[in-house]
């Protein structure tokens, strides 16, 4: 198991821009958590998630900033740029996610987070 080969894939997964192919590297019972919210669970749970962002963010892009792994326990930071939807405004969201791998190498427990209130600002009209 490679934490950063795993990072390398998920990002990918999300510049596909299909939420299956983010939902893939979760545990079928796999569950993300993003800023302390309620969880999205499974992998029909975090594809709901993921196409919400690319409902809000369709040209999204991922990049992958930076990978710490410690055993199963992985930090995966990333930043994402796009277009809102609504506005047309350009965005750029810097966040992390902190991964409990299963033996497979698949998230178990995603705990993410990103400044919403930079978020909100970015995509208000104006």
């Amino acid at each position: 198991m490679d934490p950063r080969a795993i990072a390398a894939a998920y990002t990918a997964g999300w510049n596909t821009g299909r939420p299956e192919a983010v939902a893939a590297f979760f545990a079928e019972d796999g569950v993300i958590i993003i800023n302390g919210g309620p969880p999205w669970t499974g992998r029909a749970g975090v594809a709901e998630m993921a196409a919400g962002f690319f409902a809000d963010v369709p040209d999204l892009s991922l990049a992958c900033d930076g990978v710490r792994a410690s055993g199963r326990h992985v930090v995966y930071l990333w930043t994402f740029t796009g277009t809102h939807a609504a506005t047309g405004n350009r965005l750029e969201v810097v966040g992390w996610e902190e991964w409990d791998l299963d033996d497979a190498g698949l998230v178990r427990l995603s705990r993410g987070w990103f400044d919403a209130e930079d978020y909100a600002r970015q995509t208000t009209a104006g």
